[in-house]
């Protein structure tokens, strides 16, 4: 490596920063740095002209596999030159080249990968949220009913015990209350045993922590247009 060849200084800048120099030859570059003003703005040069194409992609950890496939895509490797060959200054240049066109291949191919990925996974979360609740007595935590539901689908209310009589005179109804709502807003009355299905339309809202509750009220429903008798089931939703 002859750095006060000019050829030379501008090749092996720029292998420098492509990392394509030997050890040797990185410690000898290092050290010119140190005194070299114009081989460090040789470097500077080159830095700002390959940096920007790594930082096209922003950090991420690959999927196992990613290297070899693009490994794998990429032109294969010229035949190596002769000693004399490897010392010509066109003949660096030309590698420095080459490497540049490998890094942007390989950029463009990263991002190709990563964007599949990410529009795989836009896909999947673009699929209607699903919600669970499972409503348990308050008293001994006895699991009694579950609701299940779908962001702008149907909502269903499902017995999972056996049903239980209700006092005559008396009924149960089907109550929600999202997470820092005023009040709870009524889904209406049910019959014990009975599978409830409704349009979520009928909420005001469905999201995670959603409360759902059964609890037993007059036989035409609560008066008030909220809870007035003991809470007989409740539980909050998770997403799924």
């Amino acid at each position: 490596m002859n750095l006060t060849d000019r050829d030379e200084r501008t090749a092996s800048a720029g292998e420098y920063v492509l990392g394509t120099l030997s050890a040797e030859e990185r410690l000898a570059f290092e050290a010119a740095l140190t005194t070299d003003a114009g081989l460090q703005a040789e470097r500077a040069y080159w830095q700002d002209r390959l940096l920007p194409l790594a930082h096209q992609v922003g950090t991420a950890s690959p999927a196992p596999g990613l290297w070899a496939r693009i490994e794998a895509r990429l032109p294969a490797r010229p035949a190596l030159p002769g000693a004399e060959a490897a010392n010509d200054p066109r003949w660096r240049r030309l590698r420095i080249w080459q490497g540049v066109s490998a890094l942007a291949t390989a950029a463009a191919l990263l991002m190709g990968v990563m964007l599949t990925e990410q529009l795989a996974l836009a896909e999947r979360a673009s699929v209607a949220p699903r919600y669970l609740a499972v409503l348990e007595a308050p008293d001994d935590k006895r699991n009694g009913w579950v609701v299940e539901a779908t962001a702008g689908g149907r909502l269903r209310l499902v017995p999972i015990v056996p049903p239980e009589s209700v006092p005559e005179g008396k009924a149960l109804q089907f109550w929600t209350k999202a997470e820092g709502a005023a009040g709870p807003t009524s889904l209406g009355l049910v019959r014990p045993g009975q599978v409830v299905e409704l349009p979520v339309e009928r909420m005001p809202t469905l999201g995670a922590r959603q409360l759902f509750e059964l609890t037993l009220e007059p036989e035409a429903g609560s008066p008030v247009g909220k809870p007035t008798g003991p809470i007989l089931y409740l539980g909050r939703t998770v997403r799924l």
